[in-house]
Order: C-alpha cells, then sequence, then structure tokens
C-alpha cells in the first residue's frame, strides 16, 4: 500500500462516465447497440432516493434525473410492481422497497474488504477514540459501507449508506488520491463545474491533500468539511481489481488535532490498510 516514499498502486480501469445521468443516456444510447435505455432510466430513479430524504414524489424524481414526468411515472409505477418501490398512497409518494435493500445487503455481504478489516477498524477507533469507516466512490460523494466507533461520549456518529463529499472530506480525498490522474481530473472537472464560487478553496484543499498523500501516505481534511471535524484517508486499490476503496478515522478536532493526525492516527491507519491489502493478497475472504 502508500506510504512515505512508496507510491501507490494505481487502478487500472475505473469508470469516468457516471457523473451527469443523463448526459451519459443521451451520449450512449445512439450509439451503443448493447445499451438498454430503459434500464438505465430505471436505475436512475432508484438512485434518486439516494440523494432526497426517503420519500419522493414523481416530480422530485423528475427533477433529480431530467426524466420526463410521464417517463418517470411509468417506471415508478413498474418499479412498485416490482417490490423496488413501495408507495405511500396517502401521500402520492414513493419510498424505497424490500427489493432495492435485499440487493443493497447483498453488495454488503459480498464485500471481503469489510470482512478482513471491521475488527482492525474497531481497534483503531477505540484506540482514537474516533470513528473509523470504510466507503467506495459513487459519483462526487463517498458511500459509507462500514463503520466503526468508540465509546467516547463525543464522536461522529453516521450510519452504513451515509454519504459525503469526495472534495472535502478525509475518506473522499483519499479516494481520489487512488485514482489514476486521468479519471482524478475529469472528477475535478465537474466538481468545478458544480462548485464555481468555492472552486478555489475546493481546489486548494484537494492539491494539499495530494501533497498530504505523497508526504504522509494519507490525506487530512482539518476542518474543511466541517469547521470541527478532523480526519486522515487511506484508499485501497483492491489486488487484481482496479476497485477502489477508502479508509477514513475523523473526530471532532479538540480530540484528533492535525498534530495527532500526523504523528500518530495517520500512521495507524495506513499500517490498517496494508494489513487488509495482504490479507486479500493471501485471500482471506
Amino acid at each position: 500500500m502508500s506510504g512515505p516514499g512508496r507510491k501507490p498502486r494505481a487502478a487500472e480501469a475505473a469508470p469516468l462516465a457516471d457523473l451527469d445521468a443523463m448526459d451519459q443516456l443521451r451520449g450512449v444510447e445512439d450509439k451503443d447497440p448493447q445499451f438498454v435505455t430503459a434500464l438505465a432510466r430505471g436505475l436512475e430513479v432508484l438512485r434518486a432516493f439516494s440523494e432526497g430524504d426517503g420519500l419522493l414524489g414523481n416530480q422530485e424524481i423528475a427533477a433529480f434525473t431530467g426524466l420526463p414526468k410521464p417517463t418517470v411515472s411509468r417506471l415508478t409505477y413498474t418499479l412498485s410492481r416490482l417490490g423496488y418501490l413501495e408507495h405511500v398512497e396517502r401521500l402520492g409518494k414513493y419510498r424505497p422497497g424490500i427489493g432495492g435493500l435485499a440487493l443493497g445487503f447483498n453488495v454488503l455481504q459480498t464485500a471481503g474488504v469489510r470482512r478482513l478489516a471491521r475488527p482492525l477498524m474497531q481497534e483503531l477507533a477505540d484506540h482514537a477514540n474516533a470513528s473509523v469507516s470504510l466507503g467506495h466512490r459513487d459519483r462526487l460523494e463517498a458511500v459509507y459501507v462500514e463503520y466503526c466507533h468508540s465509546n467516547a461520549t463525543v464522536t461522529l456518529r453516521l450510519d452504513l449508506g451515509s454519504r459525503v463529499p469526495i472534495a472535502t472530506t478525509g475518506m473522499g480525498r483519499a479516494l481520489m488520491a487512488g485514482l489514476p490522474e486521468s479519471e482524478r481530473s475529469y472528477l475535478l472537472k465537474h466538481i468545478e463545474r458544480r462548485n464555481p464560487a468555492d472552486w478555489p478553496r475546493i481546489r486548494a484543499g484537494m492539491d494539499q491533500a495530494l501533497e498530504d498523500y505523497a508526504r504522509y501516505g494519507f490525506t487530512l481534511s482539518v476542518g474543511d468539511w466541517e469547521r470541527d471535524v478532523n480526519a486522515v484517508g487511506v484508499p485501497l486499490v483492491a489486488p487484481a481489481s482496479s476497485n477502489i476503496v477508502a479508509f477514513n478515522c475523523g473526530a471532532p478536532a479538540f480530540l484528533l488535532p492535525r498534530e495527532k493526525l500526523i504523528a500518530e492516527v495517520g500512521p495507524r491507519l495506513v499500517a490498517l490498510v496494508r494489513q487488509v491489502e495482504a490479507g486479500l493478497r493471501r485471500g482471506e475472504v
């Protein structure tokens, strides 16, 4: 794994065109006969619930996806008939159904990294009186797929499925640091387009994160996401795969000042990731 003086192994061929869904559909549906547009649109409807509050109407889904409302109405009806959505009739809205939950749970169950990492994550969380998380990139966010916290009275409390921005968090910056430069540049262009007013600050923070990663083997987020929250992050590129995940350790700033992150917690997180990577190489999943 990466560390001071060691170059990280880059992902080989991670997908790029997964940020602007409707732009992607328009660019592919007329050129690729294997691409099923109706399926893609249905999946975009399901994705809308990861961004909303869990209860959405057709008009809200149409606004999120960019799809015409009549198309959304047909898709939500079909998805509810199949159990992927549940129709709340008295509100005229939908929420995720058990079918979608089963798919997500299956993904978590088959993630070998989680099984290897969890005891190590809990050990670090207890040691640092902090939270330790594992996440994947989903467009311009990191999604938590494992989460451990200490018994400290004050710590970060997030759930599986929590989403944080990749541009300002320790985990997100770690995911970015683990990417090939071409994909990182692609993502940064999209971040700039969506955050023009904050872009100079975001870009400066990302440049600093990459410098920190080259120097220490981990990225830092010191009050960049939330003013009173500090964190470190480390990427892992799964052996024999282009799949990138990231680990982070974070807590309120008074529990994890910058000096402690650099001297103690960051190196421990790097060691944790190297242990997980070694286990993956030995096939311990």
